[in-house]
């Protein structure tokens, strides 16, 4: 792909919507510094210097895709608490859009706070509620997405095991999807791994495939049989396996026949992959907004990830970088 395709690709995508929908989450980074230990008691004294909030979970997704010039529309489940409003005020600064956010009295909204040190990670702490949903959060959801129906083609399905995507959830979203024509894209994790039946593109990492089916891949033809078997049982239509930075394996099947590639990382060095997940999804899901061959989407999305895992944390990968690359 030349550059000038990836920028009409992208161009094509500006504006357009892409329904998020998952588990939202608060990430915050607390930095300073450890001079003493403290006197009550033999752990250390950590001097705040500074506090940065950020986007997690389906919420780095939304980031990702208003870096690159669409337009995110989410759906996730919070609490009455400090956390959620962090959230919404951080959407509100990005100008998304926040009004299929739904606060549950019962929920406390996922946060993960990082105590950093000089560069050292001392400790996280984690305020989250993993049960799911009940049955008048599920009914809330439903009615934002038939409200919404008509605003976009593609639903970005992020999945942290937070509670959010319940079998009924997912149930009902392949059915809307069906229904109103709707291509789904999912980013799993292990609890609901193969409930994802028929959607348009999986994309699991290489972690999450071994522990679905209990496996220790040791080879990339291990992968590729894994990758095969997975798709007969979930029957989805196109395969994305992430490497980490080996890269990833893309399945397709463009003339009937499993056409099976190998994508090497275009990353110079890895600094960090974490947060390549999000943009690999994220990416695919703009580019197929902006009328890319699914092929081209994951082509870019690799390009994409290649960038991010050459930085430290996580970070969204901005349009202009992306075409300029």
């Amino acid at each position: 792909m030349n550059r000038n395709r990836i920028k009409t690709i992208l161009n094509n995508a500006a504006g357009k919507n892409i329904c998020v929908i998952g588990d939202i989450m608060l990430d915050r980074y607390l930095l300073g510094d450890v001079k003493r230990i403290s006197p009550e008691a033999p752990v250390q004294v950590f001097n705040i210097k500074k506090s940065e909030p950020k986007l997690g979970g389906a919420a780095n997704v939304c980031l990702n895709i208003k870096a690159l010039g669409a337009n995110p529309i989410i759906i996730g489940v919070g609490g009455y608490d400090n956390d959620f409003e962090e959230l919404e005020y951080i959407f509100s600064q990005l100008k998304i859009e926040t009004s299929g956010l739904i606060k549950d009295s019962k929920r406390l909204t996922t946060s993960k706070t990082r105590i950093i040190a000089d560069s050292h990670h001392l400790l996280r702490i984690d305020s989250e509620t993993v049960d799911p949903v009940d049955s008048d959060m599920e009914k809330k959801i439903f009615q934002f997405l038939q409200k919404n129906s008509g605003k976009f083609e593609f639903i970005v399905v992020q999945d942290y095991n937070k509670g959010v995507l319940t079998k009924n959830i997912i149930k009902g979203l392949t059915r809307f999807s069906r229904e109103n024509s709707k291509k789904i894209l999912v980013d799993p994790k292990f609890e609901n791994f193969f409930e994802y039946k028929n959607v348009f593109l999986f994309k699991p990492n290489k972690k999450e495939i071994e522990d679905a089916f209990g496996i220790k891949v040791k080879s990339e033809s291990d992968m590729e049989k894994l990758g095969r078997r997975l798709i007969k049982q979930i029957k989805c239509k196109n395969l994305v396996l992430t490497l980490g930075e080996k890269g990833m394996l893309f399945f397709e099947k463009p003339d009937g026949k499993l056409k099976i590639d190998i994508m090497k990382t275009k990353a110079r060095k890895v600094a960090d992959v974490s947060g390549a997940g999000d943009t690999v999804i994220s990416t695919i899901a703009v580019a197929l907004a902006g009328n890319a061959t699914t092929r081209e989407a994951v082509e870019l999305a690799n390009i994409a990830a290649g960038l991010v895992v050459e930085e430290v944390g996580i970070v969204p990968i901005e349009k202009e970088r992306l075409i300029n690359y």
